[in-house]
């Protein structure tokens, strides 16, 4: 699939302890329901290890989702941009995308990190990086599973869902 026509909005995301992947569902469940206007957008929500430059190519729009670590993007999130960076230099500028982080209690540095890779692709943000904060702080509740509050969960929803109409209908 090497046009934009193929997909409406690509979610690429990366999870290690549940929280991103609560929330990639969340926006894929959003971006798959119609607005009202008929027929649902057409939203693929893939794993970073599994999207590709040729699943980039085919979308309008993006939704990367992940956790940050360290103040940055996780290594997979971050090898996704390094495997795709340059095959698609040049052939998906003027796209649109949001960032959705999760967050032990900043969430700043992966968004930004994001963004300036966005930036070198020439992609447009088109909403403020969503950062879900999680409040995790010791290494026990760093590793824990996670469970992201509902109204979290609502807002990549309708994230997902904006994205995805405003792709289906040329807006963004």
């Amino acid at each position: 699939m090497n046009d934009a026509a193929g997909t409406d909005l690509l979610i690429v995301w990366h999870s290690r302890t549940g929280a991103s992947a609560q929330l990639a569902q969340a926006a894929y469940d959003g971006g798959t329901r119609s607005g009202g206007g008929g027929t649902a957008p057409r939203v693929r929500r893939l794993g970073c290890v599994d999207a590709t430059a040729d699943d980039m190519l085919g979308a309008r729009a993006y939704l990367f989702v992940c956790p940050e670590n360290l103040a940055s993007m996780t290594g997979e999130m971050k090898t996704f941009f390094d495997l795709n960076y340059y095959p698609l230099l040049d052939r998906i500028a003027g796209r649109a995308y949001a960032t959705i982080v999760a967050a032990g209690s900043d969430g700043h540095g992966a968004a930004r990190q994001i963004g300036r890779i966005a930036t070198g692709w020439r992609l447009r943000e088109v909403a403020e990086p969503m950062i879900v904060c999680m409040r995790a702080q010791t290494p026990e509740e760093i590793l824990a599973p996670k469970t992201v509050p509902a109204d979290s969960l609502a807002q990549a929803a309708d994230l997902g869902q904006a994205l995805a109409e405003g792709a289906a209908m040329g807006a963004l």
